[in-house]
């Protein structure tokens, strides 16, 4: 079926969460909705208070602008506007600006008669920005832990809160998320790869079918999840990544303060390593043998 002529069959009143009919149209190929007015005011307000801070100065260089958050000292109060005050309310607007954009994914699913899997996809991504400028400034006790809205300062902060216990890469809930981060990429290469090539044989060979992927599969690795089940695994291991890097976040600072290497320290303390007298006699063992 010609999509313009599906799209004359879905385009009907219903499946909305909020506002009725009132803002239940289209604007060309975009469904507008109540979540979509809403995305736009929530857009437009953080835009130009993003301007207005960079208006602000020091300077207009795109690499240095930065909307910074308040100073620890205000803690969990709201600041003056050029104090972190903007921050404060650019992070409102964010918040509500992604909200807005997945309730909106929500009707349109609802309207195609879809399951909610990309709305709540999405969710996850939203679920990273919160834990990081809401949830962990709130157990952490000041709106000054969120991270800076600029691209240098973004980066500096990352660095610095990573350096600030040790070093990230000994943190457990970080090395499971950067495992998923790679296992998506190497599992949607795989895919994608298996796809083009069964769909694009060379000139004159027929394109292949579903069953010539599941073979090469089978035959690659012994089993085949399927052209429905790649899929299904390739949601899981991406949402798994961000799951874990928000759990990465959160639990440093609220639960861990300090270097993640010390932590690891029970590790040591488990009985297939040898107790300190033991380690010194071999090392007085090895000495003599020397």
């Amino acid at each position: 079926m010609a999509l313009l002529s599906f799209e004359r069959k879905y385009r009907v009143r219903g499946g909305t969460l909020l506002g009725g009919d009132l803002f239940d149209f289209w604007v060309g190929p975009f469904y507008v909705g109540f979540f979509g007015v809403s995305a736009l005011f929530f857009t437009i307000l953080g835009t130009a208070l993003i301007l207005y801070g960079a208006a602000l100065g020091p300077t207009w260089n795109l690499w240095q602008i930065s909307i910074n958050p308040p100073s620890l000292d205000y803690g969990l109060a709201l600041a003056p506007m050029k104090e972190g005050g903007l921050w404060q309310i650019i992070t409102i607007c964010a918040v509500g600006a992604f909200g807005s954009w997945a309730l909106r994914e929500v009707e349109i699913s609802r309207k195609l008669g879809m399951g909610l899997h990309v709305p709540f996809a999405f969710s996850i991504a939203i679920l990273a920005f919160v834990t990081l400028n809401v949830f962990r400034p709130l157990l952490m006790g000041a709106w000054g832990h969120g991270f800076h809205y600029g691209i240098y300062s973004h980066l500096e902060w990352v660095n610095n809160v990573g350096y600030a216990y040790g070093n990230f890469h000994y943190n457990p809930a970080h090395m499971i998320a950067i495992t998923f981060f790679f296992t998506t990429t190497l599992a949607l290469a795989l895919h994608g790869g298996l796809v083009l090539s069964s769909t694009n044989p060379g000139r004159g060979l027929e394109v292949k079918t579903p069953e010539h992927e599941d073979t090469y599969f089978r035959d690659f690795i012994g089993y085949s999840v399927g052209t429905l089940g790649i899929h299904r695994v390739g949601l899981f291991l991406a949402l798994a990544a961000v799951f874990w890097s928000a759990v990465c976040i959160i639990i440093s600072g609220p639960l861990w303060e300090d270097a993640w290497s010390d932590w690891w320290s029970w590790w040591l303390e488990l009985p297939i390593f040898p107790q300190d007298d033991l380690v010194r006699e071999i090392g007085d063992l090895d000495y003599l043998d020397n």
